[in-house]
């Protein structure tokens, strides 16, 4: 998938001045395409251009980035998690009941692995790899990065809707699976897969 580049950007008064414009379309955008909810606790929020160009462009508003040089830093962080060629790319979000207790409220997600964490198309399971794996991430993290590697061979059930498609969740203690993804939602997912296999191929001479 092409990287975000400044050139992708709004100027950060234009973008301030339709910030809520920005947001109530990106609302949309995830709740249509890119958000799965697996239970009460944990989200699923699938990333691509469209919505790390949300991401930077509120960092830029918040931190006031007018350097270009600061700008391309944060494009440089970010573009490392749009989806690679058959990978899709994820930030998994815990929700923390009480904040007032969030050391134990934690504890249940400290063994956090990626195995527990499975798309499910037809008879195929996809386990998840947490990208974000060292102890302190594990611990003390409420955003995590997962990716699921959908090989071309397979992405033949992900596109049957006529094959149920869901993720869940297992870790022992915390045990749910999404509702069925929808017709939107997993040609959006496909896309991903897609537009990564077009932009990975080599410029002809």
């Amino acid at each position: 998938m092409v990287p975000l580049t400044v050139a992708d950007l709004l100027p950060l008064e234009e973008y301030a001045a339709r910030r809520r414009e920005f947001f109530d379309a990106h609302r949309r955008y995830l709740d249509r395409y890119r958000r799965v909810r697996i239970g009460p606790r944990l989200t699923l929020i699938f990333e691509n251009r469209q919505t790390l160009w949300y991401r930077v462009q509120e960092v830029v508003r918040i931190a006031r980035l007018a350097d270009r040089r600061a700008v391309e830093q944060e494009l440089d962080l970010y573009n490392r998690l749009l989806p690679g060629k058959d990978l899709l790319q994820a930030a998994l979000l815990i929700e923390i009941a009480d904040e007032t207790r969030l050391f134990a409220e934690l504890v249940q997600w400290r063994d956090l692995a990626g195995d527990q964490l499975r798309l499910v198309a037809g008879t195929q399971r996809f386990p998840a790899t947490l990208v974000t794996c060292r102890p302190e991430d594990r611990c003390a993290g409420t955003a995590h990065w997962v990716q699921f590697a959908i090989e071309p061979a397979y992405r033949l059930t992900l596109a049957d809707v006529d094959a149920p498609a869901h993720f869940e969740f297992d870790n022992g203690i915390y045990q749910h699976r999404s509702a069925e993804l929808s017709d939107d939602l997993r040609q959006s997912l496909l896309d991903d897969l897609e537009l990564s296999d077009r932009d990975d191929q080599p410029l002809a001479a």
